[in-house]
Formats: C-alpha cells, sequence, structure tokens
C-alpha cells in the first residue's frame, strides 16, 4: 500500500523493527568496509575508549537502512536527496538489538515538478536498553496523487 505525498502530515511517526547484531558480522563488516580496531580487534577495542568491540557506525546505518526499507517504506517513495544530522549517539555492541522511530519532521511541494512532493523524516534507532544508538533526518521525495 502506498502512502502519497498528500496523506504525510507533520508529526506522523511509525515504531519498527527488530534485529540484533552479532560479534561476527561486525567483524566480518569492519574487515571489509571500516578496519579500525575497535571494530575489529577484541584485545584492542577492550582498550579503546569503547572498553570493548563496537560496529562501525556505516555497518550501524546500513542495518537501519534495511529496517526502514522493510518496515516504512513504500511505493510511492521514489528516491531520497540525500540524509541530513547522522549522529551516532551511542555504539552498536554485539548482543544488540536495534529497533527505531521515525516521525515527519517537514513536508514541502517541490519547487518545478508537481508530480512530487517531500518530506523529511528524522529516524532514530535505540538498542535494546532504550538508548538512541543513531539518527538522521531523510530527505525524500514522495509521489504525489494526480486528481
Amino acid at each position: 500500500m502506498a502512502i502519497y505525498y498528500e496523506e504525510y502530515s507533520v508529526g506522523d511517526s511509525w515504531e519498527f523493527g527488530e534485529r540484533t547484531v552479532e560479534k561476527s558480522e561486525i567483524i566480518e563488516f569492519a574487515e571489509k568496509y571500516d578496519p579500525q580496531p575497535m571494530h575489529t580487534d577484541e584485545k584492542a577495542a577492550t582498550e579503546s575508549i569503547f572498553g570493548g568491540l563496537i560496529a562501525s557506525g556505516w555497518q550501524t546505518a546500513a542495518i537501519c537502512m534495511r529496517l526502514f526499507v522493510d518496515n516504512v517504506l513504500d511505493d510511492a517513495v521514489k528516491g531520497a536527496r540525500g540524509i541530513d544530522e547522522l549522529r551516532w549517539i551511542n555504539p552498536l555492541r554485539p548482543g544488540d538489538t536495534l529497533t527505531a522511530t521515525a516521525e515527519v519532521v517537514d513536508k514541502y511541494p517541490h519547487n518545478e515538478r508537481d508530480d512530487i512532493g517531500h518530506i523529511e523524516r528524522k529516524l532514530t534507532a535505540y538498542n535494546q536498553h532504550d538508548e538512541p544508538v543513531l539518527s538522521w533526518i531523510s530527505l525524500e521525495m514522495i509521489e504525489r496523487q494526480n486528481d
């Protein structure tokens, strides 16, 4: 089911997802994409300011994007112009379970096209202790209904 631009209101919100992250996938991702010691080496991570192994922020963002796609986005979303205000608030650790919320924080028509509108949606991901782990604002392009 598609939710079109006209059906969104600032303040609309969703709670969604659940994804537990394993130590092996943290290390595997980091070895391939972000090979820093706090992500790949348990001993070095223990001696770091994080006090233990943590996921790359990019991995956290990728997991959140998958939760967002699987649970919130629909066929009326035609893409995005980017992400604003990406923040890694608390580290994602092995065994943590992510859930997320999303809220429409702004809505405005496209300047030149009447078939597309824009919404800005803030996503915040939490671990199992309800501590925020990540936040961003997605700059989405949403199909408009043609009456």
